[in-house]
């Protein structure tokens, strides 16, 4: 399976993310996209083909949205993917594009409505939060 992961390896929900991918026996195309940021009419249709408004794309925490006043409700979402070009910071992550879909995978188990159901036993993420049980499936929290 093709799997591409727009990832930030400073990033706690990218690295799970990440780490997902690989448990389920994938080798995915990690584009690290601080380093390589998408182009506008990548950036374009990742946001359509997930089905989500511009605006919810946007990250706040850590970035510069604040300073840039990108808040503000009359901005239009040219102005704000102008934003996320000039500081790809500001494009939440990370983002999985499968043969299945393509999710902003916030919180980072949001990976496994686009992989096939192969996860190979238990998996935790950093934290020690589980996410898989010991046969591979969906923990369940109480």
């Amino acid at each position: 399976m093709d799997v591409i992961i727009y990832h930030n390896p400073d990033c706690g929900t990218s690295r799970n993310t990440l780490a997902l991918i690989r448990h389920a026996g994938i080798e995915p195309h990690v584009i690290e996209y601080l380093k390589t940021p998408p182009s506008r009419a990548l950036l374009q249709q990742l946001i359509a083909r997930m089905g989500i408004p511009v605006r919810a794309l946007l990250r706040e925490k850590g970035t510069p949205y604040a300073e840039l006043g990108l808040g503000a409700a009359e901005l239009t979402d040219a102005q704000l993917l102008d934003a996320m070009l000039a500081h790809p910071i500001l494009i939440n992550r990370p983002i999985v594009v499968s043969p299945l879909g393509v999710r902003l995978c916030r919180p980072s188990e949001a990976v496994l409505e686009i992989l096939p159901p192969s996860q190979q036993g238990e998996f935790r993420k950093e934290d020690g939060e589980l996410v898989l049980d010991a046969s591979g499936q969906r923990a369940t929290t109480a």
